[in-house]
């Protein structure tokens, strides 16, 4: 729950900065390669520390870093840099991408390893439901607080008048930040004081390279960290130009824009929890393929059509993405053994996606004038991770791993 909210404040903050620093879609990605950069920097490393230490302590750790990055908010507040403010974004991705390496996988091995994947969406389901806490924190905190004076207005202030408002539309940025930096502390004091179950594999006396090794021979690994890379690319993308696609389509400001937004966020929970229980039923390699396949056929909708009914499709294409992180997840790292905390690294790494092609769209909204053909790159990501859902299905899966004596 706790890193939905630092998500989606983070998606939100693309359309303050632009009306803020009077920024193109190109700039504002910047946001996104810092956070997401740093996921990929970090999981590695997070990986290496859980296998010396516990799981315990990378959720620790993570927390912490979590906490440290919001409350370097308050000095980049004060500074008013842009750059300062993706260093905070850093150090605080940071810790997120060290606490998902810990928790993902420690969810999948303290259980049965016939439903790990089931369990890990059925934990994945509270991720959203902090998506919209951190939504509802943005529309209330930031969105509200911006000024209504557009990028060509703001050319033609004082720079006294301009600062005056930008400092006033970062004091919303800056305070919610640090309200989150006083609640991870308290949370961080409660996680250290409950006692966690012990996994089942605790300990591996080979390297990292060996480990390595072993994975990237295991070709339903190399796929699922493949799709992963593509559906992060894709869900930032369609998550991060929600706010600007509904402002173009329906004129509205950045705060009614942001309502259709917390509605994706809404019904992304929601459909979590169905397809949780769907998975009783269905394999989850093939409700991943179908949802792909109907995320696909929602992009042409958001790319060809116009005004409500468009945003009508962009909303629905969250029910599709619901299952997707937590279902790749699974199903990449079954039979993985001991290597699966080194497995669950790869796979966070892979969230680089998120960066890399959240930038590529906001270029080709910026070079095409179109945030609708920018559409376009999620809806070619949606066709990879399909692939891998029927790729998983009508292939035999691999040996599992052996165990690391």
């Amino acid at each position: 729950m706790l890193w939905g909210v630092a998500h989606n404040m983070t998606d939100t903050l693309l359309a303050a900065f632009k009306r803020i620093m009077s920024m193109t879609d190109f700039q504002t990605s910047w946001i996104q390669l810092a956070f997401y950069g740093s996921y990929f920097c970090l999981a590695l490393p997070a990986a290496i520390f859980i296998r010396k230490y516990s799981y315990k302590s990378g959720i620790l750790l993570g927390l912490g870093l979590f906490a440290l990055g919001s409350l370097l908010f308050y000095p980049a507040g004060m500074m008013m840099s842009y750059g300062f403010f993706l260093v905070a974004l850093y150090v605080l991705a940071g810790g997120l991408s060290i606490l998902e390496t810990a928790a993902n996988p420690y969810i999948l091995v303290i259980g049965p390893p016939e439903t790990a994947t089931q369990r890990l969406n059925l934990a994945q389901s509270f991720n959203p439901i902090g998506s919209v806490i951190g939504v509802f924190l943005s529309k209330i905190f930031i969105l509200s607080k911006l000024n209504t004076a557009e990028a060509i207005d703001r050319t033609n202030m004082t720079p006294e008048a301009l600062e005056a408002i930008q400092a006033d539309e970062l004091a919303g940025v800056v305070s919610t930040y640090v309200g989150v930096a006083l609640f991870l502390i308290v949370v961080w004091f409660i996680i250290r004081a409950v006692k966690m179950p012990v996994a089942s594999e605790e300990t591996e006396k080979d390297g990292v390279i060996s480990g390595f090794k072993r994975l990237f021979k295991n070709k339903n690994y190399v796929r699922g960290v493949m799709a992963q890379f593509f559906y992060v690319g894709a869900q930032i993308g369609v998550w991060s130009y929600t706010i600007r696609y509904v402002m173009t389509e329906l004129d509205v400001m950045e705060s009614g824009a942001s309502d259709y937004y917390l509605i994706s966020l809404v019904l992304f929970a929601g459909s979590r929890f169905l397809f949780t229980i769907l998975m009783k039923y269905f394999k989850p390699s093939i409700l991943l393929a179908f949802s792909s396949l109907l995320a696909i056929l929602l992009s042409f909708v958001v790319i060809y059509a116009s005004g409500m009914t468009a945003v009508i499709a962009l909303v629905l294409i969250s029910v599709c993405m619901s299952l997707m992180f937590p279902t790749i997840y699974g199903l990449a790292a079954e039979g993985l053994g001991n290597d699966t905390k080194l497995g669950g690294s790869g796979l966070i790494m892979a969230i680089l996606g998120g960066a890399l092609i959240t930038a590529i769209q906001g270029q080709v909204s910026d070079i095409s004038g179109s945030i609708r053909l920018s559409y376009y790159v999620p809806m070619l990501c949606f066709v990879v991770v399909m692939y891998f859902g029927l790729a998983h299905y009508f292939h035999k899966p691999e040996k599992k791993q052996e165990e690391v004596v």
